[in-house]
């Protein structure tokens, strides 16, 4: 053992930079998994992001209206560590561009609390006011409206919105910011929407009638149930109106978590084994450099096992090395890195999991570099000791028929021996092409989730979201049906009305309920976006999502019977249909299949087409002041809003990936520069010039990568519409959605793959073809 370590260490000197490149090349694997680790912590944990940040209260304690909240004896229950308020509040109605939403105004002052923090999103947070103004038509007049309500209400920083406090009274209000809050989003027609806004302007709008509400941050999270009575008996319960806890919000915001931590997932453990193969290659590459030390220790007398040995333990090591800087550097300068990777390695430190993934992924990186060097150690062990052995044996196959017909018609010789340089036998061939391809292939799965969710945005009509928006009128007061057609009719970018109605439905067995919509004509049916079968076209007939064929178990063509409101209703399912909504479990029909079983039945909403370029927000602002405040407007919801922030993680991730692949080629480029030693030396001996040999070089490096980009591009495309369409059937959406990338994006993909491999090739190219080849035993080896 003793031989082996002082062998290690004298390699060791006399190979510093190859030890030093494969340092370097593991700790950047390392660091790249890492901030993929903290990109997928970022985007998949939403909620858990915005409570860390925000040091977001566990429990929220709301009073009815004249209750007040003792503020220290609550801070005095055992288990609580802070408290966020208390702070008045004040129920309230906001309408913008026709849209209205049930809004709570907190009291809260010019700077924003230490605990349950507000994270301001857009503009700013409120303004102190000017000496001298009063009233809501000052600066005391702003609100910052929860994220989530102000996307109900289409409301952005420099809006004006009405607000109609408890007596009735209308009042304008600027908007001065939206911002992130770690509790429950608003739900049209369920939770209320937060905002804030300061003390005398909540004076203003609910002069008596307020409430408070108290946030309670506590110690242990698992107390949450134990510290809500302790904290219900403190106020006393007649006192209490409501209260809410972080399981709620967080398993309300858990549906945005499916389908990113599902793809990064993926992301992950293909990265992973992505970067642990170019570690081992740089490893193997090292071995296959070493040979001709490698046989004089077996002349000398060393087994193989001590050279099997001896290799192992010295590049492990330097794995280990290397995941140490990888890890340390990431630790201490994650957060530094421009853009969303630094923001997300600043934020992954305090999310759940952060220290498992800070031990696993190194550990994990460390155990397949381990496994991957004993077999390099193992090869290497098999070394002959007699050089000439291996100098006698073929480098490379013999020169085709085809090669040699290439060069007979003078193409370039750069060409053809890069050609046969690149793909010398079909073991050789296959081995560096699928490690190069697998970051490609990765890469390419990233941009079908891009562009499925760029899908939900640009063409929605395709996803199941043809209507824009769906108007309500308000009912004794609101317009009748017709009067209703007849102003949607005024408004020109309005392509088509479908009169619709909703209702839960008993499924066969009294088990659990399901949505039955009839939306749409016999004459003008809705156009649902049908994948499987035919859309509706006849009596009785309908369509469903995936998630309601899972529940009954039936699949198209099959009679479905359902209970609505006492009565039997019995359809016929002709198609399926992508259902963002209800998890799938949506059967459609028309409106007129409804009305024969309850002729009385009247449309609850109106769903709107709109003509291509149409912007949702001025239509409604237009209906809005064409139909006065008679109508409540809403504006259909997207899946592609909550899942927004992947976009910005998807592109980091690209970044990582081409890191793991750059690291890769250019171990295959030096890989095969070493193991074309002898054939360069012949090369030059029969007049090509230096040029031409390092035209060679790049030519096989970038033929290469472009098979390399060819297979990564075509599976990755395979893989990636295969991974979303089975996470769409799974939640409910149904198979379908996946959005293959626009055929340029695929083109520069491999154009870009070309590229780099030409440029990483083009500096080692060129020292290659400068120096003098001697045919020493080092080029034989």
């Amino acid at each position: 053992m003793r031989a082996t370590l002082r062998w290690a260490q004298a390699d060791f000197r006399a190979h510093r930079g190859e030890a030093l490149f494969v340092v370097l090349a593991s700790a950047g694997v390392i660091a790249s998994l890492l901030l993929a680790g903290a990109l997928f912590g970022y985007a998949a944990n939403p909620w858990q992001r915005v409570f860390n940040q925000s040091q977001g209260a566990h429990i929220w304690l709301h009073t009815r209206a004249g209750a007040a909240t003792d503020a220290d004896a609550l801070a005095a229950v055992d288990g609580v560590a802070a408290l966020s308020g208390p702070y008045r509040t004040g129920a309230t109605t906001i309408e913008s561009r026709g849209a209205r939403a049930g809004v709570t105004l907190r009291a809260a002052d010019v700077e924003p609390p230490q605990t349950g923090r507000p994270l301001v999103a857009a503009g700013s947070w409120l303004a102190r006011p000017d000496a001298g103004d009063t009233g809501t038509g000052s600066a005391t007049g702003s609100v910052v409206l929860e994220t989530s309500v102000a996307r109900a209400l289409w409301a952005e920083p420099g809006d004006t919105v009405r607000v109609t406090g408890p007596d009735g009274a209308p009042h304008l209000l600027r908007v001065s910011g939206t911002a992130d809050a770690a509790e429950p989003r608003y739900r049209p027609g369920g939770a209320a929407g937060i905002g804030w806004v300061l003390p005398a302007t909540l004076d203003e709008i609910a002069r008596t009638d307020t409430g408070q509400s108290v946030g309670l941050r506590l110690e242990d999270p698992d107390d949450t149930d134990f510290i809500v009575q302790r904290a219900v008996t403190v106020l006393g319960a007649d006192r209490v109106a409501e209260v809410t806890k972080w399981q709620q919000a967080r398993s309300e915001a858990g549906g945005d978590d499916r389908l990113l931590g599902t793809v990064f997932a993926v992301f992950g453990l293909g990265a992973l084994l992505a970067a642990a193969l170019a570690a081992s290659g740089a490893v193997g590459a090292r071995v296959r450099g070493q040979l001709r030390d490698i046989a004089v220790l077996k002349a000398i007398g060393f087994t193989p096992g001590q050279v099997t040995r001896g290799f192992l333990v010295q590049h492990l090591a330097f794995a280990l090395l290397g995941v140490a800087l990888g890890t340390t550097a990431i630790a201490l300068l994650g957060a530094r890195i421009p853009g969303r990777i630094g923001e997300a390695a600043a934020v992954w430190q305090d999310l759940p999991g952060h220290t498992a993934l800070m031990i696993g992924i190194p550990g994990g990186a460390v155990l397949l570099i381990a496994a991957s060097t004993g077999l390099s150690a193992w090869r290497a062990g098999r070394v002959p000791p007699v050089p000439v052995a291996r100098a006698a044996l073929p480098s490379a196959a013999p020169m085709t028929a085809l090669g040699k017909r290439a060069l007979g018609m003078r193409v370039p010789p750069a060409l053809v021996l890069g050609w046969r340089a690149a793909f010398p036998r079909r073991g050789r061939t296959l081995v560096p092409v699928a490690r190069l391809a697998l970051p490609l292939v990765l890469i390419t799965v990233a941009l079908v989730a891009w562009s499925t969710l760029d899908q939900f945005r640009s063409r929605p009509a395709q996803v199941g979201l043809a209507a824009a928006l769906t108007v309500r009128s308000e009912q004794p007061a609101g317009p009748s049906d017709a009067d209703l057609e007849e102003t949607l009719a005024t408004i020109p970018d309005i392509a088509a009305v479908h009169p619709g109605a909703e209702m839960a439905a008993l499924v066969p067995g009294q088990t659990g309920t399901i949505t039955l919509r009839g939306l749409g004509t016999a004459r003008q049916p809705y156009p649902s976006a049908v994948v499987e079968g035919r859309a509706v076209d006849g009596p009785d007939e309908a369509v469903a999502g995936q998630g309601l064929l899972d529940l009954l178990g039936v699949r198209v063509g099959d009679w479905v019977r359902m209970t609505v409101g006492g009565r039997p209703q019995i359809l016929h399912l002709v198609g399926r249909t992508i259902e963002p909504e209800s998890g799938g479990r949506v059967i459609t029909t028309t409106i007129d299949a409804l009305r024969e079983r309850d002729p009385q039945l009247r449309p609850a909403f109106h769903a709107l087409e709109l003509r291509e370029g149409a912007d949702p927000r001025a239509v409604s602002g237009a209906l809005a002041t064409a139909a006065g405040a008679t109508l409540e407007i809403r504006e259909t919801a997207n899946p592609a809003d909550r899942l927004e922030p992947a976009r910005g993680v998807i592109g980091a991730l690209i970044a990582v990936l081409a890191l793991i692949g750059l690291i890769e080629l250019l171990t295959l480029i030096g890989t095969g520069i070493r193991d074309r030693g002898r054939d360069l030396l012949a090369l030059k001996a029969i007049g090509l010039t230096p040029r031409q040999i390092g035209a060679m070089i790049v030519t096989a490096a970038g033929l290469t990568a472009l098979v390399a980009a060819l297979v990564g591009t075509t599976v990755g495309v395979l893989s990636g519409s295969w991974l979303v369409d089975t996470q769409g059937a799974s939640s409910g959406i149904g198979a379908g959605i996946a959005q293959l990338p626009p055929l340029p994006v695929l083109l520069t993909v491999i154009v870009g793959a070309v590229l780099g491999a030409v440029a990483a090739a083009a500096l080692p190219a060129t020292r290659t073809a400068r120096r003098r080849l001697a045919d020493s035993l080092s080029e034989t080896l």
